[in-house]
């Protein structure tokens, strides 16, 4: 019995520390603490959080061009729309004209139209698709493109926005983001905390 426990304490040991279990395919921040360096947890922080970014729940609202997207294939948007004055659309199609404060489920099921209010895309200058971790990071980090946000600010839009947390309640007939808010709220908290690192371009 005394073997048995001491084979079970030095593979407990072997196995390093217990980490928390990652949600919905997101890390949790904890589970980057066995990262000794600073910049290194923070560059690795950013990674993580590009499991979000990167998801087309919140690509398609953040395009370079024009035009939002739609779909986990990211297709162009149906019916032809653009981005308008604001991000908000063009004149007689406007983003509400469709999306209301929340979402609407089809009456047969099968699907939704996504709502939210406000329900419109980001500004041109916060475009991702395409886009490497290196330039978003350098991107939202930078106040004369992230609508002129502290890192603080940042935080507080990442952990809170009403829009950025529709991302993982988007209607029936959607995947959500990974995760959920409070975890990319938390990773951005401690990307800030370490440094703000950014990828290697």
């Amino acid at each position: 019995m005394k073997n048995t426990l001491n084979i079970m304490a030095i593979t407990a040991l072997m196995a390093g520390p217990v980490m928390a279990e990652t949600v919905n395919g997101l890390r949790t921040v904890d589970e980057f603490d066995v990262i000794e360096g600073e910049a290194e947890r923070s560059t690795a922080l950013f990674e993580e959080m590009m499991v979000v970014i990167g998801h087309p729940r919140c690509l398609n609202c953040h395009p370079v061009d024009n035009s939002p997207r739609q779909g986990m294939d990211m297709q162009m948007h149906e019916p032809p729309v653009v981005r308008g004055e604001a991000d908000f659309g063009a004149p007689g199609m406007r983003c509400n004209t469709c999306h209301g404060e929340q979402n609407f489920t089809f009456a047969a099921g099968g699907g939704s139209i996504p709502g939210h209010t406000p329900w419109q895309l980001a500004p041109i200058e916060m475009g991702w698709i395409g886009k490497s971790a290196a330039e978003i990071c350098a991107q939202i980090k930078d106040e004369e493109r992230n609508g002129g946000k502290t890192l603080e600010e940042l935080h507080e839009h990442n952990a809170e926005d009403g829009l950025v947390g529709w991302g993982w309640h988007p209607g029936e007939g959607r995947e959500p983001a990974p995760g959920s808010q409070e975890i990319f709220g938390e990773l951005t908290k401690a990307w800030i905390e370490t440094g703000a690192a950014c990828p290697a371009g």
